[in-house]
C-alpha cells in the first residue's frame, strides 16, 4: 500500500506539472497579455506601448522562464526603469526592493497578486475556498445519504412500482439544470408575491414575507436554514440523480448474484440480506461517483453561486476568467487540479477497503 501511494503521488506530481503548464501557456498567450496591459494601463495604448508595458513586467520572457519563476524554482523577474525605480515579480506594494525575496512562487507559498481584487492571491483563494467548502459540506450531507437511500430502495426490487417511481425522480432531477431548478425554487419559496410564501404568510405559518431568502450573500458570514437551504438543495438535487442511478444499477446487479440466492434459500431475512450481504458490494461502484462529486462541486457550483450571489470559489473562477486576472486564474486552476488528483487517489484506496478481492500490484 505504501509503495502504491508513493507511485501514485509521483504520477500526481507529474500530472499536476503538465496540467499547470498547459494552463500557464494558455493564460499567457499574447492576446491575453495584450488585454491585461490595456486593462491595467490604458485602453488606448499603442502596440509599442503595450509591448513596453509587458516587457517592463517580465511578461515577454520565454515561457519556460516565466513558468519556472511562477513555480518558484527560478529568481523572480526584476526591472529598473530610467528613473532608477526597481520593480519585479517578488516586489509587492509597500515592500522595499532590498527586502523582497529572490524566489517567490508556488513552492514558496506566493501565488502572485490579483490585478482585479488588488490583494494577494493566497488570501483570496483561502477565503473563497473556505466558503465553497462550507457549501460543499452541506450539499454532500444532504445529497449522498438521500441518493444512496433512493438507489438502494429502487434496486432492492428491480422492476417494481417503487423502482420505476424512484428512477423517474432520479432522471428528472438530473435532467433539470441548476439554473432552472434554482429559479423555480426562488419563485416558489423565496418570492413575496408568488409561490408558497404569500400563502404561508397569510395563514400565519411564517414570521417574515418569505419562507427562504432568494440570495445567499448573508450566508457567507452567518449561514442558517433560511439563507442557505435553497443553494444547497439546488446543487444536491442535480447531483443526486447520478449517485442514485449508479447505486440502483449496482444494487440490482448484486441482488441477482449467486450468493444472494443462496442466502435466500438458507432462510436469511430480506433485511439482513440487504444490509449484511448486498449493501457493501453495491457501494463499490457508487463510491467512485461520490468521490467525483467533490471536484465537480468545486467548479460546478459556478451557476448556483452566481445565481444566489454566493461569492465562493466558483464565483472567483468566473471573476478571474472574465477580468483576465492571470495570477488568480492560475491559482484557481492549480487548486482544481490538486483536488481532482487527491480525490482519485482516495477513490483508489477506498476501493481496496470496500472490496477485499481487489489487490494492489
Amino acid at each position: 500500500m505504501g509503495l502504491f501511494i508513493l507511485r501514485r503521488l509521483g504520477v500526481m506530481l507529474l500530472t499536476a506539472l503538465c496540467l499547470t503548464f498547459v494552463v500557464f501557456f494558455l493564460t499567457n498567450l499574447y492576446p491575453n497579455l495584450e488585454k491585461l496591459a490595456k486593462t491595467q494601463g490604458n485602453m488606448r495604448m499603442t502596440d509599442e506601448q503595450v509591448e513596453n508595458w509587458l516587457s517592463n513586467r517580465g511578461y515577454l520572457q520565454p515561457l519556460p522562464v516565466k513558468y519556472a519563476e511562477w513555480l518558484g524554482v527560478a529568481p523572480g523577474f526584476v526591472h529598473t526603469n530610467a528613473e532608477g525605480e526597481v520593480t519585479g515579480r517578488c516586489i509587492r506594494p509597500g515592500v522595499e526592493p532590498e527586502k523582497a525575496p529572490t524566489y517567490c512562487g508556488v513552492l514558496q507559498g506566493d501565488w502572485g497578486y490579483s490585478t482585479v481584487f488588488k490583494e494577494p492571491v493566497t488570501q483570496i483563494i483561502s477565503i473563497r475556498l473556505a466558503l465553497t467548502a462550507k457549501l460543499m459540506l452541506w450539499v454532500m450531507l444532504l445529497m449522498v445519504p438521500a441518493a444512496l437511500a433512493i438507489g438502494v430502495l429502487a434496486g432492492m426490487r428491480e422492476g417494481s412500482r417503487t423502482d420505476r417511481t424512484l428512477s423517474t425522480v432520479s432522471i428528472t432531477t438530473t435532467a433539470t439544470p441548476e439554473y432552472v431548478s434554482g429559479v423555480i425554487f426562488i419563485a416558489l419559496l423565496a418570492s413575496s408575491r408568488f409561490g408558497l410564501s404569500p400563502l404561508l404568510a397569510e395563514w400565519g405559518l411564517i414570521e417574515g414575507k418569505t419562507l427562504f431568502k432568494g440570495t445567499a450573500t448573508s450566508a457567507m458570514e452567518s449561514a442558517n436554514f433560511e439563507n442557505f437551504f435553497l443553494p444547497v438543495l439546488t446543487i444536491a438535487l442535480y447531483g443526486m440523480g447520478y449517485i442514485a442511478r449508479m447505486t440502483r444499477a449496482s444494487m440490482a446487479e448484486v441482488m441477482t448474484a449467486q450468493y444472494i440466492r443462496t442466502a435466500r434459500l438458507k432462510g436469511v431475512s430480506f433485511r439482513n440480506i440487504v444490509m449484511k450481504h448486498a449493501l457493501r458490494n453495491a457501494l463499490i461502484a457508487p463510491f467512485t461517483v461520490i468521490m467525483l462529486q467533490i471536484p465537480w462541486l468545486l467548479n460546478g457550483v459556478v451557476i448556483v453561486e452566481t445565481l444566489f450571489n454566493y461569492k465562493g470559489f466558483g464565483w472567483t473562477l468566473v471573476q478571474a476568467a472574465g477580468n483576465n486576472d492571470i495570477e488568480l486564474l492560475l491559482a484557481v486552476s492549480v487548486v482544481s487540479v490538486v483536488v481532482v488528483l487527491i480525490t482519485q487517489l482516495i477513490s483508489d484506496i477506498g476501493y481496496v477497503f470496500l472490496n477485499p478481492r481487489i489487490r494492489i500490484s
